[in-house]
């Protein structure tokens, strides 16, 4: 697995992804990924990097998280579809950083031709688990077997990435303007341009003002197929995971390097 991590040199940041690295897809946190996030916020800036909505980022993570300070929350920062929107905590509340949404045009665009594609490719289900199609605002994300199909559903559509990987192809040759990108293990998702994992890092150096040689990502998907892979081309440092309870044991070894605030 790659591994980049530099334990000897403390991050002033540390970003995960979420599905599968902090929990399993959609699907809420175990309370000790709960507890080692807020002792990681109570040490260094917190943020979570996925492309799913902000709704999951919700139910997954923040609705999970025990009691903490509000100066501790004020240190977590949340960017759904892959940083194209950003979120902080303050007081309690989730409040809107920047929202960045594409034109309605480009919205019909992208859910024509993925709907198109996959269909042409055999890969539209008759009787999905909820919407196949959904419109994040600032990206319209595919979900082959439905928004709600079970974990061990989602295992075993596409255990070696081939279908999706066909697909993201096919629509990406049509949507010369957009972003096509493998997401989760059954999606596609559809952004402006130039939006994936590394530009929610650069996000985040932006609106924090840490530079990027002071970040540690994790993430299960730094193969260069995987949607993590943006963050480690950039040069981040990363750290491979697979699986919540790895993350958990490596933020054990982590935690005792950061000093308390």
């Amino acid at each position: 697995m790659t591994d980049t991590s530099s334990p000897g040199i403390p991050p002033r940041l540390v970003a995960f992804d979420l599905d599968d690295t902090l929990a399993p897809s959609k699907s809420a946190i175990d309370p000790r990924i709960g507890d080692l996030l807020i002792a990681l916020a109570e040490r260094v800036e917190l943020a979570i990097i996925s492309g799913g909505q902000l709704g999951q980022f919700r139910a997954q993570v923040v609705d999970r998280l025990p009691d903490a300070s509000a100066d501790t929350l004020s240190h977590v920062h949340l960017l759904p579809t892959c940083g194209t929107q950003y979120y902080r905590i303050e007081d309690g509340e989730i409040v809107t950083i920047y929202a960045r949404s594409l034109t309605e045009d480009e919205k019909i665009e992208a859910t024509t031709a993925v709907e198109e594609e996959a269909k042409r490719l055999g890969l539209w289900e008759s009787e999905p688990w909820g919407d196949i199609l959904e419109d994040r605002g600032s990206q319209i994300t595919f979900s082959a077997l439905g928004q709600h199909a079970p974990l061990e559903a989602k295992v075993a559509w596409d255990p070696t990435g081939a279908k999706k990987n066909t697909l993201r192809e096919a629509v990406a040759a049509r949507l010369p303007d957009l972003e096509v990108r493998s997401g989760g293990s059954t999606s596609v998702d559809i952004t402006h341009r130039g939006i994936d994992k590394a530009y929610g890092m650069r996000q985040l150096a932006e609106q924090t003002g840490i530079p990027l040689d002071d970040m540690l990502f994790v993430g299960d998907r730094l193969d260069p197929d995987g949607n993590d892979y943006p963050v480690l081309a950039l040069g981040v440092e990363c750290k491979a995971v697979e699986g919540w309870e790895e993350t958990a044991e490596y933020l054990d070894d982590l935690l005792p390097t950061l000093s308390l605030r």
